[in-house]
């Protein structure tokens, strides 16, 4: 078990969210991954009737928190801020904008709200208006994405705040959630990579699109206005969006009027030629459907073993409090799943800039020389 903030604020067992993909992220797939530890998030985009039966539909399938995606851009984003307190939704995930004028009244009701940010500007502004915590996502991502990396990004984001972080963009297995550890995240967002959980209810051409991409199949569009770049595989579509992105006569408005309606042709009718097809550039690493609890089982128990990473205290420190904290330590603790039953125990005497924990030394360590069980550590 992964013991942060993320899993105690939240009740889950796991600090592993899943992205709340527009036209994907339904009440079956949400259900799946809280069934399995982590924090399953619907998305919102439907707005009205359907969110609302999504959620209910989600409540059949599970008793574990669930969260729900709101694009605050989104024409149905009113109605959907009101339908997730009527509906006692546990989580609200944000995007494409600030939740400014809804967080006094999701705050309110008890609801968790966490952003998803994309500069510390937008982390320090959050977090002074409530927010429970952060996504910072890179723009390794599928979809909407800013300029900066998660590597780049987490750190200076955990830099910034008190609140916990959770790391998004390029992470598809346990490697990529330790690196987001060491980073000083306490969570992880993975959006991608539940494309292909066997209880995602996209269309199964855009499943076989992620399941058939490389390490270079992804693209940007939308990049010369700002404002609205996105990430997805590349197809015929993202073709003729960038050539008519830098024609001579484009402008703001009639390059974002090419997206209209996109990501909805590939994710529900199948469309993966003229449709976008949003993903991330770990598509390359996904390579099988399987279900959703598999996935989090994976990422947690076969990669990291059991990591139990327990906290001491408070979770942030200012450069005063290192020497109170200094003699303290925590330990984290690999069970290899391998046959080799190896315990690893890393006891820690530095305190962690960034959390009032012991520091956690490693250096890249293989587990019985699997590719998929070395966790990174960084020794300080």
């Amino acid at each position: 078990m992964i013991k942060t903030r993320i899993t105690d604020g939240l009740g889950i067992e796991y600090p592993i969210f899943q992205g709340g993909m527009a036209w994907i992220a339904d009440g079956k797939l949400a259900a799946a991954v809280s069934n399995g530890g982590g924090l399953g998030i619907i998305s919102a985009m439907a707005g009205g009737d359907y969110l609302r039966g999504q959620i209910r539909e989600a409540r059949k399938l599970t008793d574990k928190p669930i969260g729900v995606n709101l694009m605050l851009q989104s024409p149905t984003a009113e109605e959907a801020a009101s339908i997730l307190i009527e509906e006692k939704v546990e989580v609200v995930t944000t995007g494409a904008g600030m939740p400014t004028k809804f967080m006094p009244m999701w705050l309110d009701a008890g609801i968790k709200v966490i952003p998803v940010i994309a500069s510390v500007a937008m982390a320090v502004r959050m977090e002074k208006l409530g927010a429970f915590a952060v996504v910072a996502e890179g723009q390794e991502s599928g979809g909407h994405i800013g300029e900066l990396t998660t590597m780049a990004l987490v750190p200076q984001v955990v830099d910034a705040v008190k609140i916990p972080v959770v790391a998004a963009g390029g992470i598809a297995d346990g490697r990529g959630v330790a690196a987001s550890f060491m980073l000083g995240a306490e969570g992880v967002q993975l959006g991608t990579r539940f494309l292909c959980a066997a209880e995602c209810g996209v269309h199964e051409n855009y499943k076989q699109m992620v399941l058939d991409a490389s390490d270079i199949s992804t693209v940007t569009t939308g990049r010369r206005f700002g404002g609205n770049t996105c990430r997805c595989i590349k197809n015929k579509f993202s073709r003729e969006f960038i050539t008519k992105e830098y024609a001579p006569d484009a402008t703001a408005e009639s390059v974002a009027e090419l997206g209209v309606g996109a990501l909805r042709r590939a994710a529900v009718d199948g469309d993966v030629k003229t449709g976008c097809v949003l993903a991330g550039q770990v598509s390359g690493m996904v390579k099988k459907i399987e279900p959703a609890a598999d996935i989090i089982n994976f990422t947690v128990h076969l990669v990291l073993g059991s990591f139990t990473h327990r906290y001491n205290g408070n979770y942030r420190s200012n450069a005063n409090d290192n020497a109170k904290h200094s003699q303290k330590r925590t330990s984290l603790i690999c069970h290899n799943v391998m046959d080799c039953h190896l315990d690893i125990f890393i006891q820690i005497t530095h305190q962690h800039p960034l959390l009032s924990v012991q520091e956690l030394p490693v250096l890249p360590f293989p587990l019985c020389n699997h590719p998929d069980l070395r966790l990174l550590l960084l020794l300080l």
